[in-house]
């Protein structure tokens, strides 16, 4: 019998400091969102896309979701007649539909024009979905993607088809989509679906990160706006992380310790887990021979006190299962919290799509980290090709040889992983080539 993945924390000091003992460390740790990815840089474009203003026809949890859509048409055409619908992923706040574009058609090779023209150059229409709320349910951002492919539908020129797909989180989004349109009796009309390095059995934020981020959120630091913590806390990491804790005081089970990731489980299982009809194909940022990156299991990452003593802060790599392992410290004017899991596998180091996690917390405390450190694993690969095993559980090696084994494996129809381990929905030349062959021929 599996043991249960835990975390349990050493609490001291339990008054909370006031308001004055807060206000004397006010610029001790960067303001604003933790773990949410800054924006795109977008460069001017000549052409100027068509913009959908997108609602969901159904609410979710009393939420009706909302939207917009970026419509580039094919090269040489002014009507929609081949669509490729492609929805953004997990961040906190709106979507950036110029800077996803430019992040899907950078140059990723010499002597390459960007994925995105090639797709306009060989006639299909590329629609970007992005959110108002990227942070909100799964569920919610479904309806919105439901609207794009309805109207995708009833302005096509023709009966070519759909594409459907999207990167991270809107992967997910579009997975469950599609899969509830068959389960409601609604036809889609979609031939192919495509994920991008999005995490079908869980993503990775290490545990001890996402502590620090509630346990110094109470520090005054002079900007209004959302705490440090609203992104690790909100529905879409919920639904989204593997491991997730609701607060930095919190022990207990770690592993879909959610209730909002236990629903949207159970809810793709009622809907069958994928879309039936479509073509599945997938892209994993990591790579596919079981080779990780070389982060020491259970090492010191970041150490960092202020001149006083009175905010410390130690992170470890998540180490490789056993019982209490200690993942790090945090000291806040005499309150301690100190964290260790018990069989928590090492996901790290797994190989799979980076995410600059460690370095993102190391900058916001005024920490030094060497280089090698501040990028760890986001989505596994054997998440991101969604290999057949309990997103619960996780009864799977994490350094499975994915190359080489049979095609039932996977939940999905192909897959390809990169050949190194890099950031996490990155463009690189071995997942475009492979896309293109399989959208364009």
């Amino acid at each position: 019998m599996a043991q249960e993945a835990r975390i349990d924390v050493e609490l001291t000091a339990q008054q909370e400091p006031s308001t004055e003992e807060l206000a004397k460390l006010a610029g001790s740790v960067k303001p604003g969102v933790w773990f949410a990815t800054p924006p795109r840089a977008a460069r001017a474009e000549e052409r100027e896309p068509e913009i959908w203003e997108l609602r969901s026809a159904r609410p979710y949890r009393r939420e009706v979701a909302t939207g917009t859509a970026a419509v580039y048409y094919a090269k040489g055409r002014k009507r929609l007649e081949r669509p490729f619908i492609f929805a953004d992923g997990f961040n906190y706040g709106p979507s950036d539909l110029p800077g996803l574009w430019e992040h899907f058609n950078t140059i990723y090779a010499k002597g390459k024009i960007g994925f995105l023209d090639q797709l306009l150059n060989a006639g299909i229409d590329v629609i970007l979905v992005g959110f108002d709320l990227r942070h909100t349910y799964i569920q919610a951002n479904a309806g919105v993607v439901i609207s794009a492919i309805q109207r995708a539908i009833s302005e096509r020129h023709g009966d070519t088809p759909l594409i459907v797909g999207g990167v991270s989180m809107g992967g997910l989004i579009t997975r469950y989509a599609l899969a509830e349109m068959e389960h409601r009796k609604q036809d889609h009309q979609t031939e192919t679906y495509l994920s991008w390095d999005s995490p079908h059995n869980g993503a990775w934020i290490p545990l001890v990160l996402q502590q620090m981020a509630y346990f110094f959120e109470s520090i005054p630091t002079g900007q209004p706006g959302p705490k440090q913590a609203e992104l690790i806390r909100s529905p879409a990491a919920q639904q989204l992380l593997w491991a997730w804790v609701e607060d930095a005081k919190y022990s207990g089970p770690v592993a879909t310790s959610s209730e909002m990731r236990k629903q949207f489980l159970a809810e793709l299982e009622e809907y069958g887990q994928f879309p039936a009809r479509p073509r599945k194909l997938g892209v994993a940022n990591g790579t596919g021979n079981g080779i990780g990156l070389d982060l020491p299991a259970g090492e010191v990452v970041f150490d960092v006190q202020n001149a006083l003593l009175t905010l410390t802060a130690t992170a470890r790599f998540q180490p490789d299962k056993g019982e209490h392992q200690p993942i790090g410290e945090m000291k806040l004017l005499g309150q301690v919290r100190r964290g260790n899991t018990s069989y928590v596998p090492a996901l790290d180091d797994a190989p799979g799509g980076t995410l600059n996690s460690f370095g993102l917390i190391a900058d916001a405390l005024k920490a030094k980290i060497p280089e090698e450190y501040r990028n760890s694993c986001f989505v596994p690969s054997v998440s991101a090709v969604a290999l057949d095993y309990d997103p619960v559980k996780w009864n799977v090696k994490l350094d499975e040889k994915i190359e080489s084994l049979p095609a039932e494996k996977s939940l999905l129809d192909e897959f390809k992983c990169n050949i190194v381990n890099s950031e996490h929905s990155q463009v690189t030349e071995p997942l475009v080539e492979w896309v293109l062959e399989r959208l364009v021929g």
